[in-house]
């Protein structure tokens, strides 16, 4: 069903030619993660952002808010798209909280930066492969060490 969510999300965002980079599982999948995907994780600009939102409205499961929690702080959307979490974040000043310093960081998104990858059947603009290590070996969580070292 991932792949379904996928295509969904990707032709709602690439018929406003809103641009978009793919983070999280399905981005370390892009570079050898094997791990079960949780969710479809992507950024798009903060200018873009309402427009998603209102894009995808039927599809909404948590609304558009700021959030803090697990590692994140962010404002995000999450859809659900044939009981698949896709959650979509304003790259607009998210940070994620650096468990080496115990203090939380910006997290820096380059929609000029990116590799296109295919997954799921489609051509996916992936968050650089060190790009990714590095905010996943900031966050240190379980699921983020395992995506690192499948990675490396």
């Amino acid at each position: 069903m991932h792949h379904l969510a996928a295509q969904w999300i990707v032709e709602l965002l690439r018929d406003q030619n809103i641009p978009f980079l793919i983070c999280g599982g399905l981005a370390a999948k892009g570079y050898g993660s094997e791990r079960t995907l949780n969710d479809i994780d992507l950024f798009v600009p903060g200018e873009c952002f309402s427009a998603v939102v209102e894009a995808g409205q039927e599809f909404v499961s948590k609304a558009a808010a700021h959030r803090q929690e697990e590692g994140w702080d962010l404002t995000y959307v999450q859809f659900n798209y044939e009981g698949i979490k896709v959650e979509v974040g304003n790259a607009d000043g998210p940070q994620i909280f650096d468990a080496g310093k115990a203090d939380w960081v910006p997290l820096e998104i380059d929609f000029s930066r990116y590799a296109i990858v295919r997954l799921l059947g489609i051509d996916l603009p992936l968050m650089l492969k060190d790009d990714l290590i590095k905010y996943k070996s900031a966050l240190s969580r379980p699921v983020d060490i395992e995506d690192i070292r499948a990675i490396r």
